[in-house]
Protein backbone atom coordinates (compact mmCIF):
# COMPACT_ATOMS: atom_id res chain seq x y z
CA UNK A 1 0.00 0.00 0.00
CA UNK A 2 1.30 3.45 -0.98
CA UNK A 3 1.44 6.03 1.79
CA UNK A 4 -0.25 5.65 5.15
CA UNK A 5 -3.76 5.44 6.59
CA UNK A 6 -5.19 8.11 8.93
CA UNK A 7 -8.09 7.30 11.24
CA UNK A 8 -9.96 10.34 12.52
CA UNK A 9 -11.95 9.66 15.69
CA UNK A 10 -9.84 6.61 16.50
CA UNK A 11 -10.78 6.51 20.19
CA UNK A 12 -14.47 5.91 19.42
CA UNK A 13 -16.41 2.68 19.23
CA UNK A 14 -15.36 1.66 15.71
CA UNK A 15 -11.93 3.29 15.73
CA UNK A 16 -10.45 1.32 18.62
CA UNK A 17 -10.98 -1.99 16.81
CA UNK A 18 -10.25 -0.64 13.34
CA UNK A 19 -6.83 0.75 14.30
CA UNK A 20 -5.80 -2.56 15.82
CA UNK A 21 -6.94 -4.60 12.80
CA UNK A 22 -5.35 -2.29 10.21
CA UNK A 23 -2.04 -2.22 12.13
CA UNK A 24 -1.97 -6.01 12.24
CA UNK A 25 -2.56 -6.02 8.49
CA UNK A 26 -0.22 -3.21 7.35
CA UNK A 27 2.19 -2.65 10.25
CA UNK A 28 2.04 -0.16 13.14
CA UNK A 29 3.85 2.64 11.28
CA UNK A 30 1.42 2.55 8.35
CA UNK A 31 -1.64 3.48 10.43
CA UNK A 32 -1.90 6.89 12.13
CA UNK A 33 -4.51 7.00 14.89
CA UNK A 34 -5.95 10.35 15.96
CA UNK A 35 -8.56 11.83 18.25
CA UNK A 36 -9.39 15.12 19.92
CA UNK A 37 -7.71 14.05 23.18
CA UNK A 38 -5.16 11.56 24.48
CA UNK A 39 -6.56 8.01 24.29
CA UNK A 40 -7.37 5.92 27.35
CA UNK A 41 -6.62 2.73 25.43
CA UNK A 42 -2.82 2.28 25.28
CA UNK A 43 -3.19 0.11 22.15
CA UNK A 44 -3.85 3.26 20.12
CA UNK A 45 -0.32 4.44 20.91
CA UNK A 46 1.40 1.27 19.66
CA UNK A 47 1.87 3.21 16.42
CA UNK A 48 1.73 6.90 15.49
CA UNK A 49 -0.91 8.91 17.37
CA UNK A 50 -1.81 12.56 16.78
CA UNK A 51 -4.18 14.89 18.62
CA UNK A 52 -6.57 16.25 15.98
CA UNK A 53 -9.72 18.28 16.38
CA UNK A 54 -11.45 17.30 13.13
CA UNK A 55 -13.08 20.75 12.97
CA UNK A 56 -9.55 22.13 12.43
CA UNK A 57 -8.91 21.67 8.70
CA UNK A 58 -5.32 23.00 8.73
CA UNK A 59 -4.44 20.47 11.45
CA UNK A 60 -5.84 17.57 9.39
CA UNK A 61 -3.91 18.83 6.38
CA UNK A 62 -0.71 19.09 8.44
CA UNK A 63 -0.96 15.45 9.59
CA UNK A 64 -1.87 14.22 6.09
CA UNK A 65 1.31 15.85 4.74
CA UNK A 66 3.51 14.82 7.67
CA UNK A 67 2.75 11.10 7.25
CA UNK A 68 2.09 10.98 3.49
CA UNK A 69 -1.49 9.86 4.21
CA UNK A 70 -3.31 8.44 1.17
CA UNK A 71 -6.41 6.94 2.85
CA UNK A 72 -8.63 8.40 5.57
CA UNK A 73 -11.21 6.57 7.66
CA UNK A 74 -13.31 9.48 8.90
CA UNK A 75 -15.12 8.20 12.01
CA UNK A 76 -15.76 11.50 13.81
CA UNK A 77 -19.46 11.97 14.69
CA UNK A 78 -21.85 13.03 17.40
CA UNK A 79 -24.17 10.06 17.84
CA UNK A 80 -27.96 9.97 17.86
CA UNK A 81 -28.95 10.42 21.49
CA UNK A 82 -26.21 12.99 22.20
CA UNK A 83 -26.92 15.06 19.08
CA UNK A 84 -30.61 15.35 20.01
CA UNK A 85 -29.53 17.28 23.11
CA UNK A 86 -27.41 19.77 21.11
CA UNK A 87 -28.77 19.75 17.53
CA UNK A 88 -26.77 22.59 15.96
CA UNK A 89 -23.49 21.40 17.43
CA UNK A 90 -24.21 17.84 16.26
CA UNK A 91 -25.00 19.00 12.72
CA UNK A 92 -21.94 21.25 12.58
CA UNK A 93 -19.55 18.57 13.79
CA UNK A 94 -20.95 15.82 11.57
CA UNK A 95 -21.03 17.89 8.37
CA UNK A 96 -18.09 20.29 8.62
CA UNK A 97 -15.59 17.53 9.38
CA UNK A 98 -16.82 15.52 6.38
CA UNK A 99 -16.25 18.49 4.06
CA UNK A 100 -12.69 18.89 5.37
CA UNK A 101 -11.86 15.33 4.31
CA UNK A 102 -13.78 15.35 1.01
CA UNK A 103 -12.05 18.57 -0.02
CA UNK A 104 -8.60 17.13 0.70
CA UNK A 105 -9.49 14.18 -1.55
CA UNK A 106 -10.86 16.54 -4.21
CA UNK A 107 -7.46 18.30 -4.23
CA UNK A 108 -5.74 14.95 -4.87
CA UNK A 109 -4.20 14.76 -1.38
CA UNK A 110 -6.04 11.48 -0.69
CA UNK A 111 -6.68 8.44 -2.88
CA UNK A 112 -9.59 6.95 -0.93
CA UNK A 113 -11.94 7.93 1.89
CA UNK A 114 -14.20 5.90 4.16
CA UNK A 115 -17.12 7.63 5.84
CA UNK A 116 -19.68 5.76 7.97
CA UNK A 117 -23.40 6.22 7.51
CA UNK A 118 -26.05 4.56 9.68
CA UNK A 119 -29.52 3.02 9.79
CA UNK A 120 -30.42 6.40 11.38
CA UNK A 121 -30.52 7.77 7.81
CA UNK A 122 -33.83 5.93 7.35
CA UNK A 123 -37.05 7.23 8.90
CA UNK A 124 -40.62 6.50 10.00
CA UNK A 125 -42.03 5.94 6.48
CA UNK A 126 -39.11 3.75 5.39
CA UNK A 127 -40.16 0.08 5.08
CA UNK A 128 -39.07 -1.28 8.47
CA UNK A 129 -38.68 -4.96 7.59
CA UNK A 130 -35.93 -5.99 5.17
CA UNK A 131 -35.29 -2.31 4.44
CA UNK A 132 -34.03 -2.15 0.83
CA UNK A 133 -30.86 -0.47 -0.45
CA UNK A 134 -32.91 2.15 -2.34
CA UNK A 135 -35.97 3.34 -0.45
CA UNK A 136 -37.69 6.28 1.23
CA UNK A 137 -35.28 8.06 3.59
CA UNK A 138 -36.86 10.63 5.90
CA UNK A 139 -34.79 10.73 9.11
CA UNK A 140 -36.22 12.59 12.09
CA UNK A 141 -33.06 12.96 14.21
CA UNK A 142 -30.15 15.37 13.81
CA UNK A 143 -27.80 12.40 13.52
CA UNK A 144 -29.93 10.75 10.84
CA UNK A 145 -30.37 13.99 8.89
CA UNK A 146 -26.60 14.53 8.90
CA UNK A 147 -26.00 10.95 7.73
CA UNK A 148 -28.46 11.24 4.83
CA UNK A 149 -26.97 14.58 3.82
CA UNK A 150 -23.47 13.11 4.11
CA UNK A 151 -24.38 10.18 1.86
CA UNK A 152 -25.56 12.57 -0.82
CA UNK A 153 -22.45 14.74 -0.50
CA UNK A 154 -20.25 11.63 -0.83
CA UNK A 155 -22.08 10.66 -4.01
CA UNK A 156 -21.83 14.24 -5.29
CA UNK A 157 -18.05 14.39 -4.73
CA UNK A 158 -17.68 11.03 -6.50
CA UNK A 159 -19.78 12.08 -9.49
CA UNK A 160 -18.48 15.67 -9.85
CA UNK A 161 -14.87 15.35 -8.74
CA UNK A 162 -14.03 11.65 -8.97
CA UNK A 163 -13.43 11.33 -5.21
CA UNK A 164 -13.23 7.64 -4.31
CA UNK A 165 -15.34 7.77 -1.14
CA UNK A 166 -16.95 4.60 0.23
CA UNK A 167 -19.55 4.13 2.94
CA UNK A 168 -21.54 1.63 4.98
CA UNK A 169 -24.87 2.17 6.75
CA UNK A 170 -23.92 0.58 10.04
CA UNK A 171 -26.59 -1.08 12.14
CA UNK A 172 -26.15 -1.07 15.93
CA UNK A 173 -22.58 -2.14 16.72
CA UNK A 174 -21.58 -4.31 19.67
CA UNK A 175 -18.03 -4.50 21.01
CA UNK A 176 -16.37 -5.47 24.28
CA UNK A 177 -13.36 -3.23 23.62
CA UNK A 178 -15.06 0.18 23.78
CA UNK A 179 -17.60 1.69 26.18
CA UNK A 180 -21.15 2.62 25.14
CA UNK A 181 -20.96 5.94 23.27
CA UNK A 182 -24.34 7.68 23.45
CA UNK A 183 -26.19 5.89 20.66
CA UNK A 184 -29.73 4.51 20.67
CA UNK A 185 -28.48 0.96 20.05
CA UNK A 186 -25.90 1.16 22.86
CA UNK A 187 -28.18 -0.69 25.28
CA UNK A 188 -26.88 -3.82 23.54
CA UNK A 189 -23.37 -3.06 24.85
CA UNK A 190 -24.28 -1.65 28.26
CA UNK A 191 -26.44 -4.67 29.09
CA UNK A 192 -23.35 -6.92 29.13
CA UNK A 193 -21.47 -4.68 31.57
CA UNK A 194 -24.48 -4.56 33.91
CA UNK A 195 -25.12 -8.31 33.60
CA UNK A 196 -21.57 -9.13 34.72
CA UNK A 197 -21.16 -6.37 37.32
CA UNK A 198 -24.68 -6.01 38.79
CA UNK A 199 -26.66 -9.05 37.62
CA UNK A 200 -29.46 -6.78 36.36
CA UNK A 201 -30.16 -4.14 33.73
CA UNK A 202 -32.88 -1.57 33.01
CA UNK A 203 -33.38 -1.16 29.26
CA UNK A 204 -34.20 2.29 27.87
CA UNK A 205 -35.96 0.54 24.95
CA UNK A 206 -39.17 -1.46 25.17
CA UNK A 207 -38.86 -5.27 25.31
CA UNK A 208 -40.25 -5.74 21.76
CA UNK A 209 -38.14 -3.11 19.94
CA UNK A 210 -36.26 -5.03 17.25
CA UNK A 211 -33.23 -3.33 15.69
CA UNK A 212 -30.53 -4.50 13.25
CA UNK A 213 -27.25 -5.24 15.02
CA UNK A 214 -23.75 -6.38 14.14
CA UNK A 215 -20.80 -7.66 16.15
CA UNK A 216 -17.77 -5.41 15.84
CA UNK A 217 -15.55 -8.06 14.23
CA UNK A 218 -18.03 -8.29 11.36
CA UNK A 219 -18.30 -4.49 11.09
CA UNK A 220 -14.52 -4.07 10.88
CA UNK A 221 -14.28 -6.82 8.27
CA UNK A 222 -17.05 -5.21 6.20
CA UNK A 223 -15.31 -1.82 6.40
CA UNK A 224 -11.91 -3.09 5.32
CA UNK A 225 -13.35 -5.38 2.63
CA UNK A 226 -15.24 -2.44 1.12
CA UNK A 227 -12.15 -0.22 1.22
CA UNK A 228 -10.05 -2.92 -0.45
CA UNK A 229 -12.63 -3.76 -3.15
CA UNK A 230 -11.79 -2.85 -6.73
CA UNK A 231 -13.34 0.52 -7.58
CA UNK A 232 -15.56 -0.92 -10.31
CA UNK A 233 -17.22 -3.23 -7.76
CA UNK A 234 -18.29 -0.29 -5.58
CA UNK A 235 -21.53 0.58 -7.35
CA UNK A 236 -23.33 2.42 -4.54
CA UNK A 237 -21.66 5.76 -3.90
CA UNK A 238 -24.11 6.94 -1.26
CA UNK A 239 -23.74 4.10 1.28
CA UNK A 240 -24.22 0.33 1.42
CA UNK A 241 -26.74 -1.50 3.58
CA UNK A 242 -25.00 -4.21 5.61
CA UNK A 243 -26.65 -6.59 8.05
CA UNK A 244 -25.95 -9.52 10.35
CA UNK A 245 -28.71 -10.05 12.95
CA UNK A 246 -31.80 -8.37 14.39
CA UNK A 247 -33.09 -8.83 17.94
CA UNK A 248 -35.14 -7.17 20.69
CA UNK A 249 -33.95 -6.30 24.22
CA UNK A 250 -36.04 -9.23 25.43
CA UNK A 251 -34.35 -11.69 23.04
CA UNK A 252 -30.91 -10.42 24.00
CA UNK A 253 -31.82 -10.67 27.69
CA UNK A 254 -32.93 -14.28 27.25
CA UNK A 255 -29.65 -15.16 25.51
CA UNK A 256 -27.69 -13.65 28.41
CA UNK A 257 -29.93 -15.38 30.98
CA UNK A 258 -29.07 -18.75 29.42
CA UNK A 259 -25.48 -18.08 30.43
CA UNK A 260 -26.15 -16.07 33.64
CA UNK A 261 -29.34 -17.63 35.06
CA UNK A 262 -29.70 -15.04 37.83
CA UNK A 263 -29.71 -12.10 35.38
CA UNK A 264 -32.70 -9.76 35.70
CA UNK A 265 -33.93 -7.41 32.97
CA UNK A 266 -36.58 -4.71 33.27
CA UNK A 267 -37.68 -1.81 31.08
CA UNK A 268 -38.02 1.95 31.43
CA UNK A 269 -38.29 3.35 27.88
CA UNK A 270 -37.05 6.94 27.54
CA UNK A 271 -36.69 9.41 24.63
CA UNK A 272 -34.53 6.91 22.76
CA UNK A 273 -37.57 4.66 22.31
CA UNK A 274 -39.09 7.17 19.89
CA UNK A 275 -35.81 7.35 17.97
CA UNK A 276 -35.67 3.55 17.67
CA UNK A 277 -39.27 3.36 16.46
CA UNK A 278 -38.27 5.39 13.39
CA UNK A 279 -35.51 2.96 12.43
CA UNK A 280 -35.60 -0.37 10.54
CA UNK A 281 -36.14 -3.69 12.30
CA UNK A 282 -34.17 -5.65 9.70
CA UNK A 283 -32.04 -4.78 6.66
CA UNK A 284 -31.78 -6.14 3.11
CA UNK A 285 -28.06 -6.08 2.31
CA UNK A 286 -28.17 -8.14 -0.88
CA UNK A 287 -26.44 -5.35 -2.87
CA UNK A 288 -23.34 -5.43 -0.62
CA UNK A 289 -23.28 -9.24 -0.82
CA UNK A 290 -23.53 -9.16 -4.61
CA UNK A 291 -21.24 -6.20 -5.38
CA UNK A 292 -18.23 -6.86 -3.13
CA UNK A 293 -18.88 -10.19 -1.44
CA UNK A 294 -20.07 -9.12 2.00
CA UNK A 295 -20.93 -12.00 4.39
CA UNK A 296 -21.35 -11.87 8.16
CA UNK A 297 -19.94 -14.46 10.59
CA UNK A 298 -21.51 -13.76 14.01
CA UNK A 299 -25.14 -14.48 14.93
CA UNK A 300 -26.80 -13.66 18.29
CA UNK A 301 -25.56 -16.77 20.14
CA UNK A 302 -21.96 -16.41 18.88
CA UNK A 303 -21.95 -12.73 19.79
CA UNK A 304 -23.25 -13.27 23.34
CA UNK A 305 -20.65 -15.98 24.00
CA UNK A 306 -17.80 -13.83 22.75
CA UNK A 307 -18.97 -10.67 24.56
CA UNK A 308 -19.29 -12.38 27.94
CA UNK A 309 -15.96 -14.20 27.61
CA UNK A 310 -13.97 -11.12 26.64
CA UNK A 311 -15.74 -8.63 28.88
CA UNK A 312 -15.20 -10.81 31.95
CA UNK A 313 -11.47 -10.87 31.20
CA UNK A 314 -11.44 -7.11 30.62
CA UNK A 315 -13.30 -6.28 33.83
CA UNK A 316 -11.16 -8.63 35.91
CA UNK A 317 -7.99 -7.11 34.48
Amino acid sequence: MEGTILILGAAGQIGTDLVSTLRQKHGNDKVVASDIREPQDPALKEGPFEIINAMDEPRIREVVEKYNVRQVYHLVAMLSATAEKMPEKGWDLNMTTLFHVLNLAKEGKLDRVFWPSSIAAFGPTTPRTETPQHTVMDPTTVYGISKLAGELWCQYYFQKFGVDVRSIRYPGLISWKSEPGGGTTDYAVDIFYKAIQDGKYTSFLDRHTALPMMYMEDAIRATINLMEAQAEKVIERTSYNVAAMSFTPSELGEAIKKRIPSFELDYEPDFRQKIAEGWPQSIDDSKARKDWGWAHVYDLEDMVDDMLTNLRKKLQG
